[in-house]
């Protein structure tokens, strides 16, 4: 059985559940169209810094915030498109706009799509029409992305796109990796180095994995007995991981380009007049 119930309170929140496999997800359209939580049993899949989102000013930092039109920084927060230089913060605007709840189904899944196009507000930074349309759907232990970007206007629009997910961890020292990839760029250095590992008693990790072997990742969370698995199109050329010591997450993330893409170009995807591209992530639970 699946169900779909709407809670009041700071923010409206929509809950889907599976019943059968004691599954479900919190979807809040007007932060940022952002997955908040998503529990399995008694199991919390996801970190949610809870002042954070409660503070409007701030970005959320947990669920699964929603990077577009660029993932990542620019070079000086900046990037120029026909001789004008615009003003774009990291990660974009997707993830700090209200969306709405566009559709919604509970029969053979739970499903919510939600929606945002662009704005005044938008058009300042990003000169570019266009609409997104994001279903987020829950079956037993699945959580799949299903993403539509359309372009409505009259000229190209150039764009990166992904996700940001916390995942929560409590014992990161329990995690085991299975990623495909062989070298990563550390952000902070700009060197790039074969991949053996983490070391979570750094301070702070911010590696960026590109020229992927696969569209598959897997994480094996030993003290709490579950796999996570997250699967992509190839369209997600890059896989961004980042946790910092001494908090219960690690970020898994992929994305369409990598940092600064809108000034390099560097697998930056250009969508056509009163076209539509549509992408898939999904994201899998399993419990021995």
């Amino acid at each position: 059985m699946f169900t779909h119930t709407v809670h009041r309170g700071l923010y409206r929140t929509h809950v889907l559940t599976d019943t059968e496999a004691r599954s479900s997800i919190e979807v809040v359209p007007e932060r940022g169209g952002i997955v908040t939580r998503w529990s399995i049993g008694e199991q919390d899949i996801l970190y949610l810094d809870h002042d954070r989102f409660t503070n409007p000013e701030l970005s959320v930092r947990g669920g699964i915030p929603v990077l577009f039109p660029i993932c990542g920084n620019l070079i000086n927060d900046s990037y120029t498109h026909e001789g004008k230089t615009y003003t774009l913060k990291q990660h974009g605007f997707a993830r700090d706009l209200p969306w709405q709840m566009t559709a919604n189904q509970h029969q053979d899944h739970a499903s919510i799509t939600v929606s945002l196009s662009d704005t005044p507000q938008t058009q300042a930074v990003y000169p570019f029409a266009f609409r997104l349309d994001f279903s987020y759907e829950l079956l037993g232990t699945s959580l799949t992305i299903r993403q539509r970007y359309t372009n409505p206007g009259t000229v190209r629009m150039p764009f990166s796109a992904g996700f940001h997910p916390y995942f929560a961890a409590p014992a990161k020292s329990a995690l085991a990796f299975t990623l495909p990839v062989t070298t990563y760029t550390d952000k902070a250095t700009q060197q790039t180095k074969p991949f053996n590992g983490f070391n979570f008693e750094d301070a702070e990790i911010d590696w960026a994995f590109q020229d992927l072997t696969g569209t598959k990742a897997l994480v094996r969370d030993r003290a709490r007995g579950m796999t996570l698995s997250l699967t992509s199109e190839s369209t997600f050329s890059t896989l961004v991981f980042w946790t910092v010591r001494g908090k219960d997450f690690y970020c898994l993330e992929p994305w369409s380009a990598p940092r600064n893409s809108l000034n390099t170009g560097k697998d930056l995807f250009w969508l056509e007049p009163g076209s539509g591209v549509e992408w898939l992530v999904r994201l899998d639970i399993t419990v021995p």
